[in-house]
This record gives C-alpha cells, sequence and structure tokens, in this order.
C-alpha cells in the first residue's frame, strides 16, 4: 500500500497549526476544484487527494494517530494495523472542508485502512451517496478564427470547415483530433462578427451538454477593395481629362460591374455613392463608395508636352488659394 504523505499534499510542515493547514486547504481546494476545471481530467483525482488530507489533519484525534505511526508506514509497502487498532472508529459526518464546503469521500484504500471506510459523498455541486458523483455540467464553450474572403462574406451560403479540438482519450490523457463541420455562412458578415455552432463546443461534465462553438470572422485583403464598419471602397483611377470633361466608367462592385457616370469638374478624393453593395443586412447594410484618384501621365510625347503647355498658357484655373 502506497504512504500518504499529508503534509506534503497540503504543502504544509508537520508542525503548521489547524489556521495553516485550514489556509493551505482553501487554496488547493479553489485550485483544483473539478467544478472549475472541467476540462482537466486529472484535477478531480487530485482534489479527491487534497480533501482526503485534510479529512485527517484538521482533526486532532486523527492527525495525532496519524502521526503517530506514519514515520512506520512511509517506508512499509505492506501496512497492517497494530493489534486492537481495527476497532478505532471516526465521525465522517461533518461538514469537512472549512466553513461546511466539502465533505470526504471515495478515500484512498490508505485512508481507509486506517480510518475505516464510510466518507460522506462531496457536497456544494455533488450528489451525496457514499462516493465521488459529480453533478452533470455544461461544457465552456470555444472560439475559433474563422477567414473568408470578402466575396465570400458578401455572398454568405453553406461552407464545411475542418477544426482540430482537444479531447479526452480512452486512457484519460489529452489528445488531438479532427472533425468536419457544415457551416451557414449568413450574406454580408462582418469581420469580427462571430457565428455560433451549438454544440459544437469542449464537452460537458458527468453527461453535461456540450459547449457552443463560436466562429469570429476574419476578413482577408481584397486586391480591390478596402473596408470601413459596413462600407466597401473602392478606388477609382480617372485622367485628367475624364476628370474635367466626365464620363462614364464601368466600376466594379461585390454583386457585379455596374456603369457609373462620373460628373465633370471631379476632383481627386471626392467619394460617389452605390446604395448597397457593402456588408451587414436589412436596414443595417453598408454601402459602396468610389473614391476618385486622378492620376496623371509619368511619360508624354513631345506633342502631349507641347499641348498640356500651351492648356497651361490658356486656363485661367487656379487649383490653390493661398
Amino acid at each position: 500500500m502506497e504512504y500518504k504523505d499529508y503534509y506534503k499534499i497540503l504543502g504544509v510542515s508537520r508542525s503548521a497549526s489547524k489556521d495553516e493547514i485550514a489556509k493551505a486547504f482553501k487554496k488547493l481546494a479553489r485550485k483544483y476544484h473539478p467544478d472549475l476545471n472541467p476540462n482537466d481530467p486529472g484535477a478531480e483525482a487530485k482534489f479527491k487527494e487534497v480533501n482526503e488530507a485534510y479529512e485527517v489533519l484538521k482533526d486532532p484525534e486523527k492527525r495525532k494517530m496519524y502521526d503517530q505511526f506514519g514515520s512506520n508506514w512511509e517506508h512499509g509497502q505492506n501496512f497492517q494495523p497494530p493489534p486492537g487498532y481495527e476497532n478505532v472508529h471516526f465521525d465522517f459526518g461533518g461538514a469537512g472542508g472549512p466553513g461546511g464546503g466539502f465533505s470526504g469521500g471515495g478515500f484512498s484504500d490508505f485512508f481507509e485502512t486506517i480510518f475505516g471506510g464510510g466518507g460522506a459523498g462531496f457536497r456544494s455541486g455533488f450528489q451525496q451517496s457514499g462516493g465521488f458523483q459529480q453533478r452533470p455540467r455544461r461544457g465552456a464553450d470555444s472560439e475559433a478564427i474563422y477567414e473568408l474572403t470578402l466575396d465570400e462574406a458578401y455572398k454568405g451560403g453553406n461552407k464545411s470547415i475542418t477544426l482540430q479540438e482537444q479531447s479526452t482519450g480512452p486512457d484519460g490523457r489529452p489528445r488531438t483530433t479532427t472533425k468536419t463541420l457544415e457551416v451557414k455562412v449568413p450574406a454580408g458578415v462582418k469581420d469580427g462578427q462571430r457565428i455560433r455552432l451549438a454544440s459544437q463546443g469542449n464537452p460537458g461534465m458527468a453527461g453535461g451538454a456540450k459547449g457552443d462553438l463560436y466562429l469570429k470572422i476574419k476578413l482577408l485583403p481584397h486586391p480591390l477593395f478596402t473596408v470601413k464598419d459596413c462600407d466597401v471602397i473602392l478606388d477609382l483611377p480617372l485622367s485628367p481629362w475624364e476628370a474635367v470633361l466626365g464620363t462614364n466608367v464601368r466600376v466594379p462592385t461585390l454583386d457585379g460591374v455596374v456603369e457609373m457616370k462620373i460628373p465633370p469638374g471631379i476632383g481627386s478624393g471626392k467619394k460617389l455613392r452605390i446604395r448597397g453593395r457593402g456588408l451587414g443586412c436589412g436596414v443595417k447594410r453598408g454601402d459602396q463608395f468610389v473614391r476618385i484618384m486622378i492620376q496623371t501621365p509619368d511619360r508624354v510625347s513631345g506633342e502631349e508636352r507641347r499641348l498640356w503647355e500651351e492648356l497651361r498658357e490658356k486656363s485661367a484655373f487656379t487649383p490653390r488659394n493661398f
């Protein structure tokens, strides 16, 4: 039988006071409580071990008997109680931990050999049935980044995604598994928006329901458009004569090409609106803005330069007011 060093389990010295023992127990109980560690399969065993150590050391009579025989048991693998010791019994019906938060249950063979069996079940979230039984608890929600092109976000539709998740294998050890899910992407979904997949999150405890999985949308860069909130912006290059005289231009949008009339005399940086061609849905759907960017040629022929110089001499236009 393996010797249990209850002082070492609680992290206190053998001369620790009752208050020091209680303080150490409270700290460890909060750290390893199964309700607070739904994804750690080892927390339950550690919590039971801490609770068992406190069950002995909090009681002066049990602690005295443990201290009396502990040094002999520490080095022995086949402990047998001394003559007459089998008639010693203890009452385990009390509240257990400080403030009545817990009660012993599911004690080790070492404990039961020394003090006898029959602990009460855990309380405060556990059934009291003579053993450790955790109440069903819903699994924690999880989140994953889901990357979409701007075109996919605008149109929406059904998508298949493959995710890796941590699960517990038959041996109780964590392992990585792969699963494929069908996702319905709402049309117009925005950057940072979350899509909820019910019951696809972390597994529950003791038969509890699984949590939800949230896919957080991340929009990938687009070669033509930039996004601001629900609106999309397209930079439209124009030649100087198109800006001065006006023109008709075929403008790309996320929903196909549209014909846009450019009014005469438009300046660089001005924006024209195409309503309802942004992200979002319903009354919250954004627009597409076409931002005018007047471009000049970086190379001109001799004849072109002559014409530009002639225009400079004849034009009364002054772009600066200072």
